[in-house]
């Protein structure tokens, strides 16, 4: 469920601010009905008015755990995306993915899948019939300027499960624990699930010129004087080298770790698009509307050529009357 189903989506200004909140801060999230027949509910707590990004996370929705039997599961047909990567992360469950560079893979739990967008790409994701329970993140990473026209491509990765002072981790993007992925990246940054039994305090050490957020997936997560529950980031500025998570007594608590060199650069984001700004956007929506009604001639478009399994493609949202300020 890598796309963002709003009907009407808010063109954000992702910018590094002054006003940044300090830390440790819980960043909550607000709820989001996306997909399915009878649409699945989602946590999202990244973007927000308070944190554009964390690093080049640009993007967090957490859903699950989610009877498909109810929800429908994950339907998103073919959609676009430009000038970032997607991260598939499952706890449970099984998605099947489809892409316009020829990929055909699956999604499970504790494999990396990373797709880049670069230039403009286009992918399908649904729950797979075997399905009952679905659960997992989405993650997008603003590509930078210099790559922000990487050639699309596709990324599969399962990580060892390794014993992280007493914790569980699986480290799918940059170093943390003595452990470093060989998937690369454009930027610096990191990305890893931890999972700590109930009332283990953990030390975690990490860069400190990175920025993280710690999303608590199940049980409440400490940090400082910060708690989180379910679906909320524990934003921690730059400047730490090390970092204590504490789990909550009562039962185990599972950690997203997302981290990154404050990204420094500005981006506009709507819908499924990032772009440097509103007119480049503009763009790219009339590109994908253009090629999915068969208008575009000549060789294949920006997005490329949609896979013969597609029966139809998701249309874009209507855009913005008017230009939206920069948030902070």
């Amino acid at each position: 469920m890598v796309s963002n189903l709003d009907r009407s989506p808010t063109e954000v200004m992702g910018e590094r601010r002054e006003d940044a909140p300090g830390g440790p801060v819980v960043l909550p999230y607000r709820s989001v009905p996306l997909g399915g027949p009878r649409a699945m509910p989602v946590r999202r707590s990244l973007p927000q008015r308070a944190q554009s990004l964390i690093g080049a996370w640009c993007f967090v929705d957490h859903y699950g755990p989610d009877d498909v039997s109810a929800t429908g599961g994950m339907v998103v047909p073919g959609h676009p995306h430009t000038e970032l990567q997607t991260v598939s992360w499952l706890f449970t469950g099984e998605v099947e993915h489809r892409d316009t560079t020829g990929t055909h893979a699956f999604v499970r739990p504790g494999q990396l899948n990373l797709m880049t967008a670069g230039s403009g790409i286009a992918h399908s994701e649904y729950s797979t019939p075997a399905t009952t329970v679905l659960h997992g993140v989405q993650l997008w990473i603003a590509l930078p300027a210099a790559h922000r026209f990487a050639d699309p491509g596709f990324r599969h990765y399962e990580p060892p499960i390794i014993d992280a002072g007493g914790a569980q981790a699986r480290v799918f993007l940059g170093r943390l624990f003595g452990q470093t992925s060989p998937v690369p990246a454009y930027s610096a940054l990191v990305g890893a699930e931890v999972t700590l039994a109930p009332g283990l305090s953990l030390e975690v050490e990490v860069d400190a010129g990175h920025e993280h957020g710690f999303l608590c997936d199940t049980g409440r997560l400490a940090v400082g004087g910060a708690t989180a529950q379910p679906g909320e980031i524990v934003f921690h500025p730059a400047g730490a080298s090390a970092i204590t998570l504490r789990a909550s007594a009562a039962e185990p608590t599972r950690v997203l770790v997302l981290g990154g060199e404050p990204f420094g650069e500005q981006i506009v984001m709507w819908w499924n698009f990032i772009g440097r700004s509103h007119e480049e956007v503009v763009g790219f929506r009339q590109e994908w509307q253009r090629q999915r009604s068969g208008q575009a001639a000549g060789p294949p478009g920006r997005y490329g050529v949609f896979p013969g399994e597609w029966a139809h493609t998701l249309p874009a949202p209507e855009l913005p009357n008017i230009r939206l300020r920069s948030r902070g």
